[in-house]
């Protein structure tokens, strides 16, 4: 069933393969020595995967912490596997699959039904941070965005980023008062977090934002403005799913940025003040 077809590590299969498709495994089982005899079992390595917890925040080694499963009696079974972070020993991750050994009994094929958390790149933790009581709501539109539905990741996106408006934009405000931005540009980014309506508040907001936020010099919140603006009306479903990636994108640099301007002054402040107390 598998002779002509290129086969993966189970571990590869684990960590990079997406839901719904069907991947041919040359490790699939190994020969698992119990006291008394020994079988063929399901081979469950050590993963990579990117692990969110504070303590981590990066690529960690995840192990299994499923006991043994046999294979000696059945080909084709649909499985449930755990994972844990060795680092944190705190995040977890689930995989529900079907694998079917092949006459060899260790190779075979394997069908992902899902996992959870779902398939997919990382959010960053400073992304889910500024988007705060919106989190699972971007992680809707995320899930929509692996799966190719780009009308409704961009309307997940477009969204949070309405609910979530006062909130990015009272993190701007932060970085202005650590920059010491005049009187007349603090009254500005409040003018706009107070108005209710979102282009008008953007459009106030726009002047405001400093260059340490910019990407690449242009203004982050502008480029999403504009996505935004756009709209789906008469676009296909591949043009909402690169401007819905576009605009993740760019607000997960934004909130990555917003991070380092408020911890680049506060580590100067610290650094400053040691050289001011020094006796």
């Amino acid at each position: 069933m598998t002779d002509n077809v290129e086969k993966v590590l189970f571990a590869e299969f684990l960590e990079s393969s997406p839901p719904n498709q069907f991947i041919a495994i040359n490790d699939l089982t190994h020969k698992f020595h119990a006291p008394t005899s020994s079988y063929p079992a399901l081979h469950q390595p050590a993963i990579q995967l990117y692990c969110n917890n504070d303590l981590c925040n990066g690529i960690r080694f995840f192990r299994s912490l499923t006991p043994s499963i046999r294979f000696d009696n059945d080909t084709t079974r649909d499985l449930f596997l755990t994972y844990r972070c060795g680092n944190c020993q705190k995040t977890t991750k689930q995989f529900a699959f079907r694998a079917q050994t092949d006459e060899t009994g260790y190779s075979g094929t394997v069908h992902k039904y899902g996992e959870y958390p779902p398939y997919g790149p990382p959010t960053p933790p400073k992304l889910l941070k500024l988007i705060g009581p919106d989190r699972d709501l971007f992680l809707k539109g995320r899930r929509c965005e692996n799966q190719g539905l780009g009308v409704g990741a961009f309307v997940y996106y477009r969204r949070v980023i309405e609910n979530q408006k006062n909130r990015i934009l009272s993190e701007v405000k932060k970085v202005l008062e650590t920059l010491n931005a005049p009187t007349s540009t603090i009254e500005t980014i409040d003018n706009a977090i107070n108005e209710t309506q979102f282009s008008k508040s953007l459009d106030i907001a726009n002047p405001t934002i400093p260059e340490a936020l910019f990407i690449n010099g242009y203004n982050p919140l502008k480029l999403v403005y504009r996505a935004l603006s756009d709209g789906i009306h008469n676009h296909s479903d591949e043009h909402c799913l690169e401007q819905a990636a576009s605009i993740r994108i760019v607000l997960g640099e934004l909130s990555e940025r917003l991070a380092q301007a408020l911890k680049d002054e506060a580590e100067l402040t610290h650094a400053l003040n040691k050289l001011l107390n020094q006796h």
